[in-house]
């Protein structure tokens, strides 16, 4: 029996624990700065700065003081700064705050916009990331934008049903035109084999010229007035989030879309991360030999995901024509489903990741068109950025290159006194 009047001897901690303490913190710290998101946001500023450059090149002052840069090099620099930082001030006025506005509603009007414009990118997007999980590269939501927007829009303006049910039918004619043009290349890649990526191209170009002859049809243009289809009904139309009543002349075009969106989001997360049909997903992206060995349907697997991924991507068709156009119109996709493509690819294939990039493509698009009307800047410049982006994205070790980030999956070099003390121990 010990003897309680003798205390147990108090333990220091061991001399080992200080460097391994901060081994494991400089090991957190290489996972966080080489991470996805890390790599992602730094791509983000990398293409900015490349734009900067571009912007530069393309000032008429610029090129006029780089001709005698040798005599006074400062009006060089002084003339870049000043056409790059305009034109950047110019693009944050136009999507996210213009403090130059007269009223507050018109001071806020541009992050209103940019959520507009990132709705159907991100819907489109997350249809892109649900087939890059599951190893499909799906080039075809241009096309499934197209059939989801010709649905929606014959629901809308043809049929009278009463609100709320006219909207929901209408919402849902969207998801399944999508779905139906998605379901072409799931089915052909699952029974033949054949590449969804060169069948979503040719269903691409089937989508544009099948909605140009649809556009001349009566039932879609009674009266032959150009390429525009009947405008929707009110009853099928998106509500306005912030409509006149709450705030009078508020100019907003903010509609329910952006909930659609917020829960398409939600979905397709509880899909890949939580539900059967995503556990088989993502294997089937990751092996699908190991998946098929384990009993899996690889191809019924393939449909589903094309399926899903269009209906999506028609959801985003619903948000321009019962949203922001009101109406069927040849243009009615415009770039959407290609810019969709740098969404998930920035995203990460990931669904909050694909929210955010969305949000910020949205953003790019909506301040490009005042930075061009203010310091003429061309809006290509906005292209040529999101274009960088995806090449940034498609090469990491450049980024991590060129801002000296370490690669977290790469073992740590260790210095020289490291290496004593280890074989001294």
């Amino acid at each position: 029996m010990s003897d309680p009047s003798v205390t147990p001897p108090v333990t220091s901690p061991s001399a080992e624990d200080g460097p391994r303490r901060s081994q494991l913190s400089d090991d957190l710290m290489r996972r966080v700065l080489g991470g996805n998101v890390m790599i992602s946001v730094l791509a983000v500023v990398l293409a900015l700065v490349i734009g900067g450059f571009l912007i530069a090149f393309a000032d008429e002052e610029v090129r006029e003081a780089a001709t005698y840069f040798f005599s006074r090099p400062a009006d060089l620099l002084s003339a870049a700064w000043q056409a790059v930082s305009e034109a950047y001030v110019a693009l944050f006025r136009g999507a996210i705050f213009d403090w130059q506005a007269a009223t507050f509603v018109g001071q806020v009007r541009p992050l209103t916009e940019s959520v507009v414009f990132a709705v159907p990118l991100v819907l489109a997007g997350l249809g892109i990331a649900v087939g890059f999980r599951a190893g499909l590269f799906n080039i075809g939501a241009q096309g499934q934008i197209i059939l989801g927007a010709i649905f929606a829009s014959y629901i809308g303006f043809a049929w009278d049903l009463p609100v709320g049910l006219h909207l929901l039918l209408a919402v849902l004619g969207g998801a399944v035109g999508g779905a139906v043009w998605g379901a072409i290349p799931g089915g052909l890649k699952a029974r033949f084999g054949a590449n969804e990526v060169i069948v979503t191209i040719m269903l691409n170009y089937i989508a544009v010229y099948l909605i140009s002859y649809i556009l001349k049809q009566p039932v879609f243009n009674p009266g032959r007035s150009g390429q525009r289809s009947p405008n929707v009904a009110d009853s099928a139309t998106y509500p306005l989030l912030i409509p006149d009543w709450l705030v009078p002349g508020n100019n907003f075009r903010l509609h329910w879309g952006v909930v659609v969106a917020l829960l398409a989001t939600v979905f397709v997360w509880w899909l890949l991360e939580r539900s059967t049909i995503g556990f088989e997903l993502r294997a089937a992206g990751a092996n699908p030999h190991a998946a098929r060995t384990a009993g899996m349907s690889v191809g019924r697997t393939i449909f589903i995901t094309m399926v899903i991924a269009g209906g999506l991507a028609g959801l985003a068709g619903t948000a321009q024509v019962l949203g922001t156009e009101g109406a069927l119109t040849a243009g009615v996709a415009a770039s959407y489903g290609f810019d969709a493509i740098t969404v998930a690819l920035l995203g990460r294939s990931r669904p909050l990741g694909t929210l955010v990039a969305g949000l910020l493509f949205g953003a790019l698009k909506a301040g490009g068109f005042l930075m061009q009307s203010l310091t003429q800047t061309p809006i290509d410049i906005v292209l040529v950025v999101q274009s960088v982006i995806v090449l940034l994205i498609a090469a990491p070790p450049l980024v991590r290159a060129v801002f000296r980030v370490p690669d977290p999956t790469k073992p740590r070099r260790r210095s020289g006194a490291t290496r004593t003390k280890e074989v001294a121990a």
